[in-house]
């Protein structure tokens, strides 16, 4: 539905077998219930739907009385939907019925909606946003005690009710963002979280106090503060480094490389082709990474540097169980997307991340999709432990160690006869398959040469498409660290690594 709409959803819901739906609501129900608990569709998905509910049930089954009412009036309201009246329920035990029976219950609370109905309309109401306390309600100024009582119910389930809603769901959500000692903060909220940070002790006052107990005042608004102040100036004078010190400050603000990953599905921005160009325009190289649920989109996005295709499984039962994809068919998309990927010409990427005891044993599913898609390279790496979430149910048992991984890909290079293992990346628990043509003479060339892309890609501009190139126009050679069987194993000689001194045992896998 429009939820930005003057509509108002009114649900007219009757409670069946065991709490159960009745057969022509169950798949709604289902819906409903998975959305609100369901992290990707976000606590203000249904922000701007006004709704209702009446509940049909019966009390001499106490245990299930009006749950599913109950259960749609808590999920829409967990969407951020905004009510414009309290449920209110049915009761088909006539001994218990507020009004002698449920048609009289209904007629009640019908009169009731039409009157809320038509003081919106007037712009005198406005619908209730879960804040209320039991019988004040405030966007329904007074109200007798039996209407008090009636809309918000006496039972001992409508008191826990009660305390559920005393805020919004949005409300409870910019509460979350500031984030508490023990909420889980997603790096993409890191902005977010240091504004709100910044804001809230520029509210507490601007006034401190020095360690000798004197008070500094504020300082002068429109004051900058100095990249590099005059004590780090003399410092580095000292030492001769001023203007080196500048280039890197310098370097670290221009962008060379941009990974469109990890912010939910980019291939579906609208001018996702677009960003490209100008990244490409500003000597940007593109890495992107899909899910393998849009194969046209894949088909028709223009030049990316890298194109990475996540694999979580390769069989459609571990498919939905691991990725809990929201299609349908899911599984024909998936398979479609890696057919469109084999079209590509530039570097194309299979991600492939184990999950011990979920996806580690499809090795021969596995060489069929790769067959599939033709990937220019695998990246195979162990999945990472990131903590106990309510989203997931992985745990520390579910990583597996590098040796794994190592067997895993040596095994599964064996029914793919075109490729072989490259490289390897111990500290990232990561290896890459590549395919043999990016071996030339003996030698692996599995590395980017990103001047030669930027040259390829304006050329490609310039004819309007029809000059093309592929990934093997803008290799470049492999170091020897970088290769598999190499003694450093991935880690750059140059780079300063630091050993873990504790004694405790690294169960981290890697």
């Amino acid at each position: 539905c429009d939820t930005t709409s003057r509509n108002i959803c009114v649900f007219l819901v009757a409670t069946y077998t065991d709490g159960q739906p009745t057969e022509s609501a169950a798949w709604f129900c289902k819906w409903l219930e998975e959305t609100a608990n369901d992290f990707r569709f976000g606590k203000t998905y249904l922000k701007g739907l006004r709704y209702a509910v009446f509940g049909l049930g019966n009390s001499v089954y106490v245990d299930h009385y009006n749950t599913v009412g109950r259960n749609i009036d808590r999920w829409l309201w967990m969407l951020s939907a905004s009510r414009i009246m309290t449920r209110a329920e049915g009761d088909c035990n006539v001994a218990q019925s507020k009004h002698g029976s449920i048609e009289a219950d209904f007629e009640a609370w019908k009169t009731k909606f039409l009157s809320c109905l038509q003081a919106l309309c007037r712009g005198e109401r406005k619908p209730c946003s879960g804040k209320c306390k039991k019988g004040k309600c405030k966007s329904q100024g007074k109200q007798s005690k039996e209407s008090s009582d009636h809309e918000h119910g006496a039972s001992e389930y409508e008191n826990a009710e009660a305390e559920l809603v005393e805020t919004t769901s949005e409300e409870e959500a910019d509460a979350e963002e500031v984030g508490g000692t023990n909420s889980v903060i997603d790096v993409e909220d890191l902005g977010n979280v240091m504004s709100h940070m910044k804001k809230a002790k520029l509210e507490e006052g601007h006034v401190g106090t020095s360690l000798s107990g004197e008070t500094a005042g504020r300082k002068e608004a429109g004051e900058k503060r100095e990249m590099i102040t005059a004590a780090l100036r003399d410092a580095l004078t000292k030492q001769g480094e001023v203007l080196s010190a500048w280039a890197v400050v310098l370097e670290a603000m221009t962008a060379k490389h941009c990974a469109l990953s990890l912010v939910g599905e980019p291939i579906m921005y609208p001018e996702i082709n677009r960003f490209l160009k100008l990244l490409h325009q500003h000597n940007i190289s593109s890495f992107l990474v899909t899910n393998a649920q849009f194969p046209d989109e894949i088909r028709n996005l223009e030049p990316v540097t890298q194109l990475y295709v996540s694999v979580d499984a390769s069989t459609k039962e571990s498919l939905k169980r691991i990725d809990r994809p929201l299609f349908k068919d899911f599984w024909q998309r998936f398979l479609d997307s890696l057919k469109a990927l084999s079209e590509k010409q530039q570097r194309t990427v299979y991600r492939l991340t184990l999950v011990k005891a979920w996806n580690v044993d499809e090795l021969r599913a596995y060489a069929d999709l790769v067959s599939l898609g033709k990937p220019d390279f695998i990246e195979v790496k162990g999945v990472t432990y990131c903590g106990e979430s309510s989203a997931s149910s992985l745990t520390m048992a579910n990583v597996p160690w590098h040796e794994e991984v190592v067997r895993f890909v040596q095994e599964l290079v064996e029914l793919i006869p075109d490729y072989e293992i490259a490289c390897e990346h111990e500290h990232s628990n990561c290896l890459l398959i590549a395919h043999k043509k990016f071996k030339v003479d003996g030698e692996w060339c599995t590395w980017i040469n990103y001047e030669r892309f930027q040259e390829l890609v304006r050329e490609h501009e310039r004819s309007g498409g029809s000059k093309t190139f592929t990934a093997a126009d803008y290799t470049a050679r492999t170091p020897h660290w970088a290769l598999f069987g190499s003694s450093q194993r991935g880690f750059d000689p140059l780079d300063v690594r630091y050993q873990r001194k504790s004694k405790a045992k690294d169960i981290s896998g890697c």
